[in-house]
């Protein structure tokens, strides 16, 4: 796989950045789009919610726009709860900051929000509890602990309810299963999606662009001596 692919239109945050590197006039804003997904687990349906972050703005003056998923929540034991997902979300998003920053790109830094999102699904929002990302195991590596994870990857279909419409979608979804100081944490990570309306035209792509982003995983566990199963989408 060739790391050195830049999309124009962009696809990715990475994209973003090498545009501007090499020189094109690049502008970026972003919304935010709380979906609600139907799921199934072991026969069991249930419901979700996907955080997205919705950028768009121009390169070189031809507009662009592209999703990007930074985390999954539900009010059950099968994902993060809805409020340690806009917690994972803000900080994977805030990480993407950082690279657009250092790129030379500034826009506003807006954050997910769950008092003015989810405010209906939360009855005592003091009981907050802050999630681990793998950023935090990666800094906790380097600093000279053993760290082992587990990988394995998903495609799981789900039905993405938007406003005046459903779609159904595939998803490139990631389970780290984290094992330090004898206890196993899991991070979820979805890495893109398509439409399986537009399968024909956007599963190469969403692949491709899952393994990059995992591809960019693998080499920063590479550079603290994590321990892991390096498995790619195919």
């Amino acid at each position: 796989m060739d790391e050195t692919i830049v999309h124009n239109p962009p696809i990715s945050i990475v994209d973003l950045a090498l545009l501007k590197q090499k020189g094109a006039t690049v502008t970026v804003n972003n919304t935010f789009e709380i979906n609600e997904v139907d799921l199934v687990h072991e026969e069991n349906p249930f419901r979700a919610f996907l955080f997205f972050s919705l950028f768009s703005g121009t390169i070189d003056g031809e507009p662009y726009e592209f999703r990007k998923c930074y985390s999954r929540g539900c009010v059950h034991n099968l994902c993060p709860h809805v409020s340690q997902a806009v917690m994972v979300a803000n900080r994977y998003l805030k990480r993407d900051y950082e690279t657009l920053e250092k790129a030379g790109i500034t826009l506003e830094e807006n954050l997910f929000s769950l008092e003015d999102m989810l405010t209906q699904l939360e009855e005592n929002r003091d009981n907050f509890v802050a999630t681990l990302i793998l950023e935090d195991y990666i800094h906790i590596a380097r600093d000279g602990d053993k760290i082992g994870i587990e990988i394995s990857l998903e495609n799981f279909p789900a039905v993405e309810n938007f406003a005046n419409y459903t779609e159904k979608r595939m998803f490139f979804s990631a389970n780290f299963h984290v094992n330090y100081l004898g206890e196993t944490h899991i991070c979820h990570r979805c890495f893109s999606c398509f439409a399986m309306t537009r399968e024909g035209l956007e599963v190469q792509t969403a692949r491709e662009l899952a393994n990059r982003r995992l591809v960019s995983v693998y080499t920063e566990f590479d550079k603290v001596g994590i321990e892991y199963n390096k498995v790619l989408f195919e």
